[in-house]
């Protein structure tokens, strides 16, 4: 693979992009218009920026990515890559409509990969002329951090396109694991449940946020309670992830807290949004 295409310049978009043209790839990554597409190109400038002055990013490095990345807002911008990678919103008919318009622009053997968290692959490929060539790549926020990326088998997948999503993703510095096209594949089945449970303590009157948070931290030893990740996530992703499979399994461990579907509904997303259980607004 020599040419990376990215659809979508947003959180996830932005982070694959950066790695990308980081680790030697020409690269393109497009958005639907100027505004988000400047957006994301600055969160880029951004994260590198503040890497360099912790001294966790070179100039060489910062170098690379100006050269190597490039942008726009027209979707035949990919049409010569090797691999387009999908990032926009978690919607499965807008995910179709992408990959439909890919599936006519892009080279047979190109191979086409999306970072969806929970839905199948294998129904996303059901526009796509040649299936075969169509794969889940699941990259975690925030992607320069992050190691772990979730290589999805589609029914239609071929062993070489599985083959190659991975050597990619190792060339991005990244840990991949492979997985079936299975609602939530690994990680998010085992995380979501524990979201939603974190969300019932509180919704319960059983603990306030911050003491679910500190229980996690200070008794289990983890990086970041549950509450915060959430907030950091997204509550309306991790809603959608509930509702996905939910529909599919019908296990209460499933079923999104009725305080989740509310928040969401009053635009607390988290972080993005400024406010979820907790409050990110500027002052």
């Amino acid at each position: 693979m020599k040419k990376v295409g990215v659809i979508g310049c947003g959180l996830m978009g932005s982070g694959i992009a950066q790695m990308s043209a980081l680790n030697g790839y020409t690269t393109v990554v497009v958005e639907v218009n100027e505004e988000i597409l400047k957006k994301g190109l600055a969160s880029i400038q951004d994260w590198l920026e503040k890497g360099k002055k912790r001294g966790k990013v070179t100039d060489e490095q910062i170098e690379a990515v100006r050269k190597n990345l490039s942008s726009s807002t027209q979707v035949n911008a990919v049409k010569d890559c090797d691999i387009v990678i999908e990032a926009v919103t978690e919607n499965t008919e807008l995910k179709k409509k992408v990959f439909k318009q890919l599936s006519d622009l892009v080279r047979d053997d190109a191979i086409l990969a999306t970072n969806t968290s929970s839905i199948s692959v294998t129904e996303l490929a059901t526009v796509v002329k040649n299936p075969e060539r169509m794969v889940g790549m699941h990259f975690f926020n925030p992607v320069p951090i992050m190691k772990l990326v979730e290589i999805i088998r589609g029914l239609a997948t071929t062993d070489a396109v599985m083959a190659a999503s991975r050597e990619f993703a190792l060339s991005l510095g990244k840990e991949p694991i492979t997985c079936p096209d299975t609602p939530a594949f690994v990680v998010n089945k085992l995380l979501i449940p524990y979201l939603l449970d974190a969300v019932r303590m509180v919704q319960d009157g059983i603990a306030t946020p911050e003491d679910v948070d500190k229980a996690m931290v200070h008794g289990c030893g983890y990086p970041m309670g549950p509450i915060t990740l959430l907030d950091y996530v997204g509550l309306d992703t991790t809603l959608h992830a509930a509702d996905v499979m939910y529909a599919e399994f019908r296990e209460p461990k499933y079923a999104s807290p009725v305080l989740l579907r509310r928040m969401v509904q009053a635009g607390r997303w988290g972080r993005k949004s400024g406010r979820g259980f907790y409050s990110y607004e500027k002052r």
